[in-house]
C-alpha cells in the first residue's frame, strides 16, 4: 500500500461551506519524485480572509484557479498512475486535510480513491517514540512554507526519516 502525503490550503475550516484553494501530494518513496499540486477555484461564496491569507492568495486570484471537478479528475488519474494498489492518505493534520480531499472527491467524482481511511503523521511519530510530547517537524528538510507541495514534500521527508529511524530499532 503506497503512502501519499497530502497537504491542503483552504479559505475556511470545512468543505462545502468553504473552499479548498490548493493542495499538494507526493508518493512517499525515496527521491520523492512523484508529485502533484493544484489550485482550485472556490466552490462557495463565504470565505475567511485570515484563513485564505495563510495560502498567500487573494480571493481575486483564487477565482481564476482551475475547475475543482477537473482538478479532482486529474488527481484521481495521477493516483491511479502512481499507486497501483489503494493509496493510504497521510498528512500532518489529517483531520483538516482529509475532510477537504474526501469531500471534494465524493462531491465531484462520486468516490474517493483513498477509500475511507487516513493517517496522521504526528500521531504516528508520537506512538513510535512512545512519548505524547514528541514532534516530528525537526525531521523535515524542505521548509514549511504553506505552499502545499512544499509542505507535502517536507512531511514526506519526515516520514521517510521516521521509517528509517524506527526500522533500525527493531
Amino acid at each position: 500500500m503506497p503512502y501519499v502525503m497530502v497537504d491542503v490550503e483552504a479559505d475556511g475550516p470545512m468543505p462545502g461551506d468553504y473552499s479548498m484553494v490548493s493542495f499538494g501530494a507526493v508518493v512517499v518513496e525515496p527521491g520523492l519524485t512523484k508529485r502533484f499540486s493544484a489550485r482550485l477555484k472556490p466552490i462557495s461564496g463565504p470565505w475567511i480572509p485570515e484563513a485564505l491569507a495563510v495560502s498567500g492568495h487573494t480571493r481575486e486570484a483564487t477565482l481564476l484557479f482551475d475547475d475543482p471537478k477537473e482538478v479532482m479528475a486529474r488527481f484521481k488519474a495521477w493516483l491511479a498512475e502512481h499507486c497501483p494498489d489503494r493509496p493510504m492518505f497521510i498528512s500532518d493534520n489529517n483531520g483538516f486535510d482529509w475532510q477537504f480531499v474526501s469531500w471534494y472527491f465524493h462531491h465531484f467524482l462520486g468516490e474517493n480513491p483513498f477509500g475511507h481511511s487516513s493517517a496522521n503523521l504526528g500521531s504516528l511519530y508520537k506512538g513510535l517514540a512512545r512519548d505524547m510530547t514528541k514532534n516530528f517537524k525537526h525531521l523535515r528538510k524542505t521548509k514549511h512554507t504553506h505552499d502545499p507541495l512544499d509542505d507535502s514534500v517536507g512531511n514526506a521527508e519526515a516520514l521517510l526519516a521516521i521509517l528509517e529511524q524506527f526500522a533500525t530499532k527493531r
